[in-house]
C-alpha cells in the first residue's frame, strides 16, 4: 500500500525487473490479435510496464507499447 501510493506521488522508478524474456516458437494455432511480441523485453514487478531489452548492451530500453486491442467478436450461431 505504502510502495503504491510513493509510485502514483512520485512514479516508479523500476528497479526491481524480472530477467529479460525472449519469446519463444510461435504458437501452432491460428494467430491471436495482440499475442505475437518480437524482441526480449523486461517487466517492473512494481508497476508492471513492459520495457525492451538489448542483450549486446545488457541494458533496458524504451517502454513497449501494447498493441491496441481488437473488439471482443461475438460468435454467430444459425
Amino acid at each position: 500500500m505504502f510502495q503504491s501510493l510513493l509510485n502514483s506521488l512520485l512514479g516508479c522508478s523500476h528497479q526491481r525487473t524480472t530477467f529479460p524474456i525472449t519469446p519463444g516458437r510461435r504458437h501452432a494455432g491460428p494467430p491471436v490479435l495482440g499475442a505475437t511480441r518480437v524482441g526480449t523485453y523486461v517487466v517492473c514487478l512494481d508497476c508492471g510496464k513492459e520495457f525492451a531489452y538489448n542483450w549486446n548492451e545488457m541494458r533496458v530500453g524504451a517502454q513497449v507499447t501494447a498493441p491496441a486491442a481488437a473488439p471482443e467478436t461475438q460468435p454467430m450461431f444459425r
